[in-house]
């Protein structure tokens, strides 16, 4: 499941359709850009309270990923904590592998 989760990842990151970084997810959320976010398994209790605080404001669907180290190396960076996903489509997808 996790190689599944990277690999639809870096599908919507080539189709610019994915936003890398707390930073840059938190924004697009106080934006209502994303249908999804994807969770490193081992992300800071900080950014889980920030990102999950602001994502059920919005109604957005929070999927668990694997950890930050695998999120960024299959996305071609150094370990990423959270990807918000712009398509909808992807959202789906990405959804239906939690379970």
């Amino acid at each position: 499941m996790t190689q599944r989760i990277v690999r639809l990842l870096g599908l919507g990151l080539r189709a610019g359709r994915v936003v890398i970084g707390v930073a840059g997810v938190r924004a697009r959320l106080q934006r209502d850009g994303l249908r999804c976010i994807v969770l490193a398994a081992d992300a800071s209790l900080r950014t889980r309270e920030k990102v999950e605080r602001l994502a059920r404001a919005r109604g957005v669907r929070i999927v668990s990923g694997p950890d930050a180290a695998q999120l960024g190396a299959g996305l071609g960076r150094p370990p990423v904590q959270a990807v918000g996903v712009e398509d909808a489509g992807l959202a789906r997808g990405l959804e239906s592998l939690e379970g």
